[in-house]
């Protein structure tokens, strides 16, 4: 009787030597190898993180000066609608300039 597979693939056995066992050894240029493929992964992924703190950083900058701005811009638009209520408003036109009317 055959048993499936590690993946549940119905045409590998387990006792076909597919499946690594403690029995099996590896010789100390694959450990050394796999090692050195462990630290490149480390190093890309310190990379990335240096490289993610450094946007995340410049992102609240940026959110920063966005806030600063806006609130500037509210307080220029405040005191121009407070500028604008103190005026008098302009006098009526007068019916000088206009045509007389024929009544």
């Amino acid at each position: 009787m055959r048993m499936s597979g590690p993946n549940g693939d119905p045409s590998i056995a387990e006792d076909d030597g597919v499946i690594i066992t403690d029995e099996d050894e590896f010789s100390e240029e694959e450990y050394a190898a796999i090692n050195s493929m462990l630290d490149q992964i480390n190093s890309c992924l310190d990379d990335l993180e240096e490289r993610n703190d450094a946007l995340n950083g410049k992102l609240h900058e940026l959110l920063e000066s966005n806030r600063q701005a806006r609130q500037e811009f509210r307080a220029q638009l405040t005191e121009r609608d407070q500028k604008d209520q103190k005026r008098p408003p302009p006098p009526p036109p007068s019916n000088e300039d206009s045509p007389p009317s024929q009544a």
